[in-house]
């Protein structure tokens, strides 16, 4: 059914749009076209321009749509469509990924579901776009995958007036993968909707969303031996012996969300007065699959996540609901900015079927949240300056608050700073607090503190250099750490359980970006480099993390042809990575592995042919040059060598 419906989102939008009804090219450089008649008379022609193709965030923030090849689109041509710069990919596409890079972490004070290694092609509320087009656009993106398999994504959009957007959008993925039980197949369905009155008054986002992420889970290789050997044997991936054969864990989610405002004002003024009002409904569920609990290695019987309630067929199943709204009432005057004071109501569900009774413990069936905030927020956006200051706090039992100011000064077009600072009291994630399953040892029942955490994070960017600086102090720092016995990690048992630690963890990063131009060449530079500070590995970070492209870049057949080839250079240094454990869809502390130090070399030939850009890469072609010593996590080995073929093609109407 998921092919079916790709099918239908690639080919209808192509029936439908890629034909130009006047026979002329699209002209994104001038507001009007002449075409001349018989009589040689000049008839005026309005066409459509660059800045009638607007793609537009939740914050109201604008960009345009693009066609152009640049370097920054060949870093957002994979899977999650976006510059993956610290992540690192597991073997297969529509897998997790490992996080390089702290700093990427974003923070809300509400508690969220959880599963956070599930989640990184799960779109959030603020990850949707809307749109606002002079004419329909279709876009389609292709890329092949490991093994079987494809990704998709199809994007339409179209304004049936001024006033009113609506948008289709279906990303879609299935790759087999190289390894035993390792296949992927995800589903991303969004519909958008925006709308202004036509006296400008009333103003409306909203969107629905299905998402379904299924993996196989292998739980990586039982012997790293087998795989660092370089064993001709094992050059085939599916002789190397995994922990589970026919595991699998599936996450899916549905959103109605809603954001819209009034101007009470009839004419808009230099003085105006609004009402708002934000509705966010969502509902997930995970589910662990597991259909044989005991596993094979070496020729020993192995119960990898210790002893069960059943001997086969487990199916843990977690479900949650959310209801947010957000009510406030905005003044905003031309030369003093906005003002907004608001009032949200945040309830959520987090659920199973029953109660487990213990010896020592009980374990409940749910954990419900009903919590109320009340806060304020300023706005400035006048000549230079963009400003945000968001202060909030509960006003029920709970004990949370969110203290964000963020600070833009242009000082030109080609120079921007950029000031943020963060002090949030967040609730703990449910599945921290509560998890049932089947496994003994995956049973919780907790009351953990909040987390703080204190951030001040700082940008510039100029022609000259591109460079980031955040400072972060963690207290009450939750994670999952690997509570395995002695006994348990001689007989390959991995016992995963949430911890608070109760020290404080410094954090310090730096990024610097730099592009250089010879002629027709260039030399891409992204440098990161994080130092931690804590009594104990708990927040454990790659010191140094690089990424540097050198390519080449030039038109052919009368500038028909605009061509991209190149060289990525990929690297980080050693250090103790997380673990993956796909019981609880969750990366843990693990102090045994140290993972790292590993060139990766990716080639490239990229080429764009009026609005279509063609992408083939050779990933990782290094690999059989450098050893078997590249992972993305301790047990699962990092991508082999893997030929790559995909395109975007963007239709106007």
């Amino acid at each position: 059914m998921r092919i079916l419906t790709s099918l239908i989102f690639l080919a209808l939008p192509t029936l439908l749009f890629s034909q130009i009804k006047s026979g002329k090219e699209l002209d994104f450089n001038s507001k009007y076209t002449s075409v001349t008649d018989s009589t040689k008379n000049v008839i005026p022609k309005k066409v459509a321009t660059l800045d009638m193709y607007r793609i537009i965030t939740l914050e109201r923030d604008t960009t345009y749509i693009d066609t152009s090849l640049t370097i920054q689109k060949e870093y957002s041509h994979n899977y999650l469509r976006k510059d993956n710069f610290g992540l690192l990919p597991f073997a297969n596409d529509g897998q997790t990924y490992n996080t390089l890079q702290y700093s990427l972490t974003n923070f809300s004070p509400y508690p969220e579901f959880g599963f956070k290694a599930k989640h990184f092609n799960f779109l959030e509320a603020n990850q949707i776009r809307y749109a606002s087009v002079a004419t329909p656009v279709t876009e389609l993106y292709f890329k092949t995958t490991q093994m079987k398999g494809q990704s998709v994504d199809s994007f339409v959009t179209l304004n049936t007036s001024e006033n009113l957007n609506f948008s289709l959008a279906y990303r879609g993925l299935r790759s087999e993968g190289k390894y035993i039980n390792q296949m992927s197949s995800t589903g991303n369905f969004r519909f958008t909707l925006s709308y202004n009155s036509k006296n400008k008054r009333y103003f409306a986002n909203t969107h629905y969303t299905y998402q379904d992420i299924l993996n196989e889970e292998n739980g990586g290789i039982t012997t790293v031996e087998d795989f660092e050997s370089e064993n001709i044997d094992y050059k085939n991936r599916q002789r190397l012996e995994v922990y589970l054969t026919d595991a699998k864990s599936f996450l899916k989610g549905k959103r109605l969300f809603l954001d819209h405002s009034f101007r009470i004002n009839p004419t808009k003024g230099a003085n105006n007065l609004y009402i708002a009002h934000q509705f966010n409904y969502e509902n997930k569920f995970f589910e662990f699959n597991q259909a044989t609990v005991t596993s094979s290695a070496n020729g020993r019987t192995v119960y990898r996540f210790g002893d069960s309630y059943k001997s086969s067929g487990i199916k843990d199943q977690t479900h949650y609901n959310k209801m947010y709204n957000r009510v406030g009432l905005a003044y905003e005057n031309t030369t003093l900015g906005k003002f907004q004071f608001f009032v949200d109501d945040f309830r959520s569900n987090y659920y199973y079927n029953q109660i487990l009774i213990f010896d020592t413990k009980t374990v409940p069936s749910s954990l419900s949240q009903n919590i109320n905030n009340a806060g304020g927020q300023y706005q400035y956006r006048k000549n230079k300056w963009n400003g945000t200051f968001l202060y909030s706090r509960s006003i029920t039992n709970q004990s949370l608050s969110n203290l964000d100011a963020k600070l833009q000064y242009d000082i030109n077009e080609d120079n921007q700073l950029t000031f943020q600072y963060q002090n949030i009291n967040k609730l703990p994630n449910n599945n921290y607090n509560l998890y049932q399953s089947s496994y003994v040892e995956y049973n919780w029942s907790n009351d953990f503190k909040n987390e703080k955490i204190n951030s001040l994070i700082a940008n510039a960017t100029t022609p000259w250099v591109n460079a980031s600086f955040q400072f972060s102090v963690l207290k009450d720092h939750l994670y999952f750490a690997d509570v395995s016995t002695a006994t348990q990690a001689l007989n390959m048992t991995q016992i995963v359980a949430p911890a608070q630690y109760d020290g404080t963890i410094n954090y310090l990063s730096v990024k610097v970006g730099k592009e250089f131009k010879f002629g027709k060449f260039a030399l891409d530079n992204t440098l990161l480099y994080q130092k931690t500070s804590q009594q104990e590995s708990i927040l454990n970070v790659p010191e140094i993390v690089t990424r540097n492209t050198i390519y080449f870049t030039n038109y052919f057949f009368k500038k028909a042809l605009y061509l991209q080839t190149g060289i990525v250079f990929n690297y980080f240094t050693k250090y103790y990575a997380n673990d993956y454990n796909p019981v609880i869809g969750e990366f843990f502390v693990q102090k045994e592995k140290e993972i790292g130090n590993f060139p990766n070399l990716d080639f490239f030939v990229n080429a764009r042919i009026q609005r279509t850009r063609i992408y083939f890469k050779a990933e990782h072609f290094n690999s059989a040059l450098t050893g078997n010593n590249f992972y993305a996590s301790p047990n699962n080995p990092y991508r082999d060598f893997t030929i790559r073929f995909g395109l975007v093609w963007n239709f106007f109407e």
